[in-house]
């Protein structure tokens, strides 16, 4: 397994799809005093999938490596120094198939992306997923990440009803 930075001219722009399967969420009870946040099982395990873009357009700067086996791309991750507030935005961190799953590659990644947010002088990491992605959510406390926030409504109007509700998580480097 190698990591090596990716070419913004070979890969910006370039879509790729993400999978994953859940076994529940965590719920976010709405009450008139604060929120409430507890874990819930769906009926049955469900697939979710959306596409990205390599070096997004939103993204200021973005630096981003690969996790190459074999020559192949098997994972990715990316990030960009938030200068306005000197955090560390990790936009992206996959790996693209579950048979390369759980075999370190998200760790060295995960590792390498926290070196250059280190070496950027940020004074924390931060990232988002979904309240629904309960593997990302449990790989990201296993690096010490903190859930620091969450928007009801950041990608659609129904995102609680969906059970895709954003988490903001963050660590203080």
């Amino acid at each position: 397994m190698e990591i090596k930075e990716l070419s913004k001219n070979e890969y910006k722009g370039k879509p790729f799809v993400l999978k994953y399967k859940t076994n529940g969420y965590y719920h976010i009870d709405v009450r008139e005093d604060g929120f409430g946040f507890n874990y819930q099982k769906f009926d049955t395990e469900k697939e979710i999938s959306f596409t990205d873009s390599f070096f997004g357009d939103w993204l200021d700067e973005p630096i981003g490596f690969g996790a190459f086996d074999n020559g192949s791309l098997v994972g990715y991750v990316e990030g960009t120094h938030e200068k306005w507030n000197n955090r560390y935005r990790i936009s992206n961190i996959c790996v693209f198939d579950e048979a390369h799953r759980r075999c370190g590659i998200g760790a060295k990644l995960m590792q390498k992306i926290l070196q250059i947010a280190k070496e950027s002088g940020a004074r924390m990491a931060v990232l988002e997923t979904q309240t629904c992605n309960e593997k990302a959510i449990a790989f990201y406390k296993k690096h010490e990440f903190q859930i620091i926030g969450f928007d009801l409504y950041a990608y659609t109007n129904t995102d609680l009803e969906r059970k895709e509700v954003r988490i903001e998580m963050g660590l203080m480097l």
